[in-house]
């Protein structure tokens, strides 16, 4: 349940801390006091729409915060996001600039995550709710919310695009079929001219260092041997010069320690030579001069540079274009293949007609189930022997199911039921709309509901029987109710009075939490207007049954 809502600086509310209790409660007040503006501040703070217009005149921001009992719902949602599942804190500031800042239990959030926490904690009904009704699509929508139908519908939207695009391709597979033709014919000429190469993995890259090293053989050889001799020659090597220096030092050693370190460094500089000199003649061992070889190599590299500017790629990308063709070709071959295309289809739809099916058996146990409840609920709300009937009628596939759905309604005995948009008067369409309000959620699992002047159009004592409605709602859910009928506001169990007032020229709402004789000064006004009787106290004590 929502157990505080906290408002500054929204619209003309300045500061407003209110506190609820299970059961019903009422907001009244005159006309223009803003009572709606807190179904807006706590819209917004469930995720709503932010507009700078709702910031108060001369505030900088607007800072709202509901307070919640944490449904067993998301709870594991909650500790997935690593948060608090103890009590919901849901909070929500707008700035001047437009900026928006959400945060649940203090930790930044985003609008997402406020809107899928909403949709477990409050129903709002608005108060032009009743004209949606009309339209066949918001019909459907009530049926299938009342039957909780929410995991059928996800997995038939999901199966019904499937379907859907398989269907897509298949006509466009068909209308294509000479251009894809050719489109094959030409990855698979690609493909066939470079397999003529039997190209390997890294090979242009292999083939180009061999061939470097055959086509300076000849002078590699010269300054490899060259350069041996100059290291350990039979004449005057460097290594045979390094030895007797090496020597030397080594003698003088004997008499002057300092030498050590000229030793090492020469000695070094020996070992150095002598490792070069091995390196030399095992590297003159490998270097062959071999005309054939090299041959061969320049003409295959010659292929595979061919092939590359046929295909206007360097040569060593060959390999990659090879493999990026092979997946062109088997995907092409994949979504050209008409038959494979055609059983993928036949498996979809029967996918979604099992559950399509499934669907339409929910909705019609529930269509049965809520118009007899409906049409139970128009007896007290002065349609006596009216008749409430949901029709399923047959319809072509669609992501909503196998039917169109469509509310039917007698507003009198012996009237046959017709479509609600064409028989009923706005009146009749208010009480409709607030009994189905009321039946579909009665099993509802949404700890706090919310009607806003939803009694717009009923009067007298239909307005006693829709207050004692939603003080019966009341019992299983916290309902909130905005209203204007005292009918309706003398059955709360709770009741704020939205105040208007001046000062300093600037209009300013005050919500009040009515003790006793408060309240019946309140339902005095709404039954009696401007001037209050001692009349209309009396009849409000009636009405609140309190003695005096």
């Amino acid at each position: 349940m929502l157990h505080s809502l906290h408002i500054r600086d929204f619209v003309i509310v300045d500061q407003a801390d209110l506190h609820f209790d299970q059961g019903f409660t009422v907001f009244s007040g005159e006309t223009g006091a803003g009572k709606s503006i807190l179904i807006d501040a706590l819209a917004l703070a469930l995720g709503g729409r932010a507009e700078t217009y709702s910031i108060r005149e001369g505030a900088d921001k607007t800072d709202i915060s509901a307070v919640f009992d944490c449904p067993d719902s998301l709870r594991d949602w909650l500790q997935e996001q690593e948060m608090d599942d103890n009590e919901l804190v849901l909070r929500r500031v707008v700035d001047r600039s437009g900026k928006s800042r959400a945060f649940i239990n203090g930790v930044p959030a985003n609008l997402a995550q406020l809107r899928t926490i909403g949709l477990h904690l409050v129903d709002i009904h608005g108060q032009h709710a009743h004209q949606s009704l009309l339209k066949n699509s918001a019909q459907r929508e009530l049926l299938d919310a009342h039957a909780d139908n929410t995991r059928l519908l996800q997995t038939l939207a999901l199966q019904w695009k499937e379907w859907q695009s398989d269907l897509r391709q298949y006509r466009e597979s068909q209308e294509n079929a000479a251009q894809q033709n050719l489109e094959r014919e030409r990855l698979e000429w690609q493909l066939q001219e470079i397999a003529k190469l039997q190209l390997g993995k890294n090979e242009w890259e292999n083939v180009s260092t061999e061939h470097n090293r055959l086509a300076h053989a000849s002078s590699l050889l010269e300054g490899a041997s060259q350069t041996l001799s100059a290291l350990d020659g039979e004449e005057q090597s460097l290594v045979s010069e390094l030895n007797s220096a090496t020597q030397r030092i080594a003698q003088l050693l004997k008499n002057d320690p300092a030498l050590q370190g000229i030793y090492d460094a020469l000695e070094s500089a020996r070992i150095a030579c002598v490792e070069a000199a091995s390196d030399l003649n095992s590297y003159l061992d490998k270097v062959d001069l071999d005309p054939q070889r090299l041959s061969e190599l320049e003409n295959r590299m010659r292929n595979i540079f061919d092939t590359a500017h046929k295909f206007r790629v360097e040569p060593e990308q060959l390999h990659h274009l090879q493999q990026e063709l092979e997946a062109n070709l088997a995907h092409f071959n994949k979504i050209s293949n008409l038959e494979e295309l055609e059983k993928s289809i036949a498996q979809r739809k029967a996918a979604y007609m099992e559950t399509a099916q499934e669907l339409s058996k929910a909705r019609k146990k529930t269509a049965s189930t809520l118009g007899k409840e409906v049409t139970q609920a128009m007896q007290t709300l002065a349609m006596q022997g009216g008749v409430f009937e949901i029709h399923l009628q047959k319809a072509e596939p669609g992501p909503h199911g196998l039917e169109q759905v469509e509310f039917n309604v007698a507003g009198h005995a012996g009237t046959t039921p017709r479509p609600l948009a064409k028989v009923a008067s706005g009146g009749e369409l208010a009480r409709i709309s607030l009994a189905l309000s009321v039946m579909a959620n009665k099993a509802g699992r949404v700890p706090t509901l919310i009607f806003d002047e939803v009694d717009t159009g009923i009067g007298g004592a239909v307005a006693e029987v829709v207050g004692k409605l939603l003080r019966e709602l009341g019992g299983r859910h916290q309902v909130l109710c905005v209203t204007h009928l005292p009918q309706v506001a003398a059955c709360a169990q709770q009741h704020f009075q939205v105040q208007k007032n001046q000062k300093n020229k600037t209009t300013h709402s005050e919500i009040v939490l009515l003790d006793e004789q408060e309240r019946i000064n309140e339902v005095a006004r709404m039954l009696g207007g401007v001037t209050i009787t001692e009349t209309t106290r009396e009849h409000a004590r009636e009405m609140l049954n309190i003695q005096v």
